[in-house]
């Protein structure tokens, strides 16, 4: 197949006519909850419990006593965290490759400043600004590398 109808086929863009064929019905989403591998999950919690009120709702301890899974829970927002040697231990192939930090959060709050005023001490990587698609935002990096980004709609003048 040609790359560049595989890729467009792929993102859902119009095939050519002749390319086109009839696909499957699509599945209706309910849930999509985040699972960000790390070392380590003690340094991460923190950051969700203290900072933004998140309540580690389910913790699996591994065989050194120390969590190997988290599940932190507010407002609806859920966010998982599993060690690399937990998932290893489960299936080596989830983990095999290259370990990248290529995880990224886009978080809209209803307080900027707020927002901002929680995040004290933790590095901000992307400062506070207005987007050109109407939000005010900043993003940090969260201890387990994911960058979170913080957004808020620009309010009307």
């Amino acid at each position: 197949m040609c790359p560049c109808l595989f890729l467009s086929l792929f993102l859902g863009f119009a095939a050519p006519a002749a390319a086109q064929t009839t696909r499957p019905a699509m599945p209706t989403l309910t849930k999509l909850t985040p699972v960000l591998m790390v070392d380590r999950i003690a340094p991460c919690l923190p950051f969700w419990t203290e900072r933004l009120g998140f309540a580690n709702v389910a913790e699996v301890p591994g065989p050194d006593g120390q969590p190997q899974f988290a599940l932190l829970v507010k407002d609806g927002v859920e966010v998982m965290y599993q060690t690399y040697a937990s998932v290893e231990a489960e299936d080596p192939t989830l983990v095999a490759g290259p370990r990248g930090q290529a995880a990224m959060f886009f978080l809209e709050v209803d307080n900027l400043d707020a927002t901002l005023q929680a995040m004290q001490g933790i590095p901000i990587v992307v400062p506070r600004h207005t987007t050109f698609y109407g939000k005010e935002e900043f993003a940090v990096r969260e201890p387990g590398g994911a960058v979170v980004i913080f957004a808020m709609d620009v309010p009307a003048k």
